[in-house]
């Protein structure tokens, strides 16, 4: 139903919590690069970056990690088999599902990269235009290896009829994947990252998400501030701090942790005490002024959905194929269409990917590699809720699970969790990205005197999907992100 924003061509983190046991666990079904992937793949021989070949087409794909995530999530966490849970992806594959607004606004940002593939535009478009509002989509191709995975288990996706396919197919195109990539593709478990705030366990996304430290260093930061209790523009000012230090340690230290060493101060109490200590009130630091991301050393878009069932089994997920439609290259056998997860990864240190983020050596591209994320799924519990959220939204993602817990620990309503205007800032480029609406003119005004420069992104963004466990009343709200497309349910 949204195949602009995730699917089987792309990867997830699942951040699960097992009522019975008492055990939080994060699958990590991201992307993968490659085994033919190297450093300079997206640089010409001059060592200048080619932006597009990390963005469309098959080069820009990373080894897909979501049908394993979901054949994995069955067999060891699942009350019901993989052959069930996917009967409603393969009926809507096959029969078809309605474009609506949202399908047509974020297939006009990608629509000349999907007109350039046959296979995409034969069945995202209709005679290469955008497709009208209650058209039918219809994937035959891809109810078909959905059937496969269904059968086989993940034998039917990373090996035999589905992988030949692949492989075959988008190698002439440009890709360099092998069946070999494909067979040895793993899901990986890892232990959450945690930490506390005003009597509130945060369990949250640990590398190769970005999230999670992040959050620890901002939560940690405002812990030795004096944050304003109502919205104005001397909190924004704290807040914009905070993020801008976070993204500023993204930059430089945070990667796939099989590949990096992620220095463990980053979430150390001093360290933190330390960055707070940088902040000042009511004056914006230049990002210039901050310690500079190393050199390297010589020698719009995704998913979720977050569930909480009657034994308080719960799962924050996020999942993506990276920009709007991914890479834009559609398998025709398969019916897949592809992430484009690769761009990232630092196509070289201190270049800005589409997102506008920077990285060090830290993230650079390396076969094997898992690309650095800023997806966020997160819990957050206290004797009295929990909360389960996460959103969409690039690398805004980071900062809109911070806003909206924030609200969260304000004791607002879900609904306010979701809906609340959004600001961001990622330490480069040095602006306050923001939504139209976000602050009034009076706001803006003193923002500019604290020093600081705003830029409207011109439309809303993100989807944040919420659930609420009031254990004091024993009562469950849940709330959807009403600027896009989905909805919360509350069963008996």
């Amino acid at each position: 139903m949204e195949p602009y924003s995730s699917g089987f061509g792309g990867g997830g983190f699942w951040l699960i919590y097992n009522a019975e046991k008492d055990q939080h666990t994060f699958i990590d079904g991201r992307e993968t690069a490659p085994e033919k992937a190297h450093p300079k793949l997206y640089q010409d021989a001059s060592n200048r970056v080619i932006k597009s070949l990390s963005i469309n087409g098959p080069l820009a794909a990373g080894i897909p990690g979501q049908a394993a995530a979901l054949a994995h999530l069955a067999k060891h966490y699942g009350k019901l088999p993989l052959k069930e849970t996917l009967s409603e992806a393969i009926h809507f594959a096959e029969k078809g599902f309605p474009v609506d607004e949202v399908y047509r606004k974020l297939a006009g940002y990608r629509l000349k990269a999907m007109q350039s593939d046959t296979t995409t535009s034969a069945v995202f478009l209709v005679n290469g235009e955008i497709p009208k509002l209650n058209h039918l989509i219809v994937q035959t191709a891809l109810a078909n290896a959905l059937r496969r995975l269904a059968d086989q288990g993940r034998d039917g996706f990373y090996k035999g009829v589905t992988a030949q396919h692949l492989v075959s197919n988008m190698q002439p195109h440009g890709g360099i994947w092998s069946l070999k990539d494909l067979a040895n593709y793993q899901i990986i478990e890892r232990q959450p990252i945690r930490f506390e705030y005003q009597g509130h366990k945060f369990i949250t996304a640990p590398p190769p998400s970005a999230g999670g430290i992040a959050l620890a260093q901002m939560f940690g930061m405002l812990s030795h501030l004096q944050l304003p209790d109502q919205p104005s523009a001397a909190q924004t000012q704290l807040l914009v701090e905070v993020m801008r230090r976070a993204y500023r340690d993204r930059a430089e230290y945070l990667g796939d942790p099989q590949f990096t060493d992620i220095p463990s101060k980053l979430t150390s109490p001093n360290y933190i005490k330390n960055l707070a200590s940088t902040i000042q009130y009511e004056k914006a630091t230049p990002s210039s002024d901050l310690k500079a991301v190393l050199p390297p050393k010589q020698g719009t878009d995704t998913t979720h959905y977050s569930i909480l069932d009657k034994d308080g089994n719960r799962v924050s997920a996020t999942l993506s194929i990276n920009l709007p439609f991914g890479s834009a290259y559609t398998d025709p056998d398969t019916g897949l269409l592809l992430n484009n997860e690769m761009d990232d990864f630092s196509s070289q240190p201190g270049v800005p990917n589409a997102y506008g983020l920077i990285a060090t050596r830290a993230n650079e591209v390396h076969a094997g590699k898992r690309p650095l994320s800023s997806m966020t799924p997160t819990f957050i519990e206290s004797d009295h809720s929990l909360a389960i959220l996460g959103t969409p939204g690039g690398s805004r993602i980071i900062t809109m699970v911070f806003l909206g817990a924030l609200e969260h620990l304000n004791q607002a309503p879900v609904e306010r969790w979701v809906s609340r205007a959004r600001f961001h800032h990622q330490y480069l480029p040095d602006v306050i990205q923001h939504e139209p609406d976000t602050f009034s003119d009076a706001e803006k005004l003193q923002l500019e005197k604290y020093g600081y420069t705003l830029k409207s992104v011109g439309r809303t963004y993100g989807n944040m999907q919420a659930v609420l466990w009031d254990k004091t009343k024993n009562k469950i709200f849940a709330a959807s992100d009403p600027r896009r497309i989905g909805s919360s349910k509350i069963g008996n």
